[in-house]
């Protein structure tokens, strides 16, 4: 690795860490003026303009507040577990593709950490650790209903993710790839061509039902309203966490919203393009009157902008609807996974394999 490449991947690292570092703080602040809005209340808006500084004190008091770790408690594994919880977040992220490829002096600089040609396979193997960290967690805590929203959560985790996991297999069909960059590259070509418009091969439009299976999982994947069982307050108190305080409290926390990011970013390389253009940036783009590297760096940074707003709406959609839809019954979380959204992946991989086959995509 030269020092053009090493530079470029120390770059990548480090802009994707802080960016994950401050999601966090500005989707708590989201996720409360979001509600406010739809409850119509005010929300936060003492500290600081709107109330947006608020994040900033509570980071504050996590750090500053005593973290005592429980007598009754098994003390390695109850440290280890939100350890174990937050570190698969950051690894996921690694084969996002947020933009494509740029060529430097004769060097290819691509806008993805890790370029893995099994790069969906690495993102499913991975986000499955997480789980591990709450069953610890609830293990470890020696109370009943931190045990009890752990095996919850196992439960759930197995049940969304097969579903989930045949969702994606569709993909992979379609496209002949699980390496999400050649997949986000497939779906700039041109599905159906009415007219003046034209529309992309996106995910979505070649697997929709598909992206509806999908993206139901990953509501359950994240433990977000309606699936939030593991935690549900109303039934066990405050679930798998509940022995926990302080900054050890607020690694889960942290977890949880970044795992709603990758989320949000694999949904949008999957079923939106990923980072190719939204319509009319194509148009603007062009008018610019750039030319050379001017419009190759203008180029990344409308794709960044690009991948940015797709995912930063699936953001706010998992705000939107933990703040609409009331949490599942038990049971009926259950008999959705299996009786609902395992058929219907099923149905979705023949009627995807007929296409393929007939030609029709």
């Amino acid at each position: 690795m030269d020092q053009i490449e090493l530079i470029a991947m120390s770059a990548k690292i480090a802009l994707v860490v802080v960016f994950l570092l401050q999601v966090v703080p500005i989707m708590v602040w989201v996720e409360r003026r979001g509600s406010a809005w739809m409850q119509n209340r005010t929300g936060p808006n003492r500290v600081g303009p709107l109330g947006l500084l608020i994040s900033l004190c509570d980071a504050l008091k996590f750090f500053t507040k005593e973290d005592r770790t429980p007598g009754h408690v098994n003390k390695f594994y109850y440290t280890l577990a939100p350890i174990v919880a937050v570190a698969p977040s950051f690894i996921t992220f690694a084969v996002i593709p947020f933009a494509s490829s740029i060529n430097i002096d004769g060097h290819v600089i691509q806008f993805q950490i890790a370029n893995l040609n099994v790069g969906l396979l690495y993102i499913l193997s991975v986000t499955s650790i997480s789980v591990y960290g709450i069953i610890m967690a609830g293990w470890s805590s020696n109370n009943k209903y931190a045990m009890f929203g752990s095996l919850r959560s196992t439960a759930q985790m197995i049940s969304y993710e097969l579903s989930m996991g045949l969702s994606i297999v569709g993909i992979v069909m379609v496209f002949s790839s699980i390496e999400l960059g050649q997949i986000a590259t497939a779906q700039g070509a041109t599905l159906l061509q009415l007219g003046p418009i034209a529309i992309p091969k996106w995910g979505v439009f070649v697997q929709p039902l598909g992206f509806l299976i999908f993206l139901t999982a990953s509501f359950a994947e994240t433990n977000r309203l309606p699936f939030d069982l593991p935690e549900g307050e109303s039934e066990i108190v405050a679930g798998y966490h509940l022995e926990y305080g302080s900054m050890r409290m607020a690694l889960f926390f942290m977890a949880e919203y970044i795992n709603m990011t990758v989320a949000s970013a694999f949904i949008a390389t999957l079923y939106f393009g990923g980072w190719q253009l939204l319509p009319g940036m194509t148009f603007i783009l062009n008018h610019l009157g750039l030319e050379g590297m001017g419009f190759e760096w203008a180029r990344v940074a409308f794709e960044l902008a690009s991948f940015s707003l797709k995912m930063v709406f699936f953001l706010w959609f998992f705000v939107w609807v933990r703040w609409t839809i009331p949490r599942f019954r038990y049971d009926q979380l259950m008999d959705l996974g299996w009786k609902v959204m395992l058929p219907l992946a099923l149905v979705n991989l023949f009627v995807t394999g007929f296409m393929i086959y007939s030609g029709v995509i």
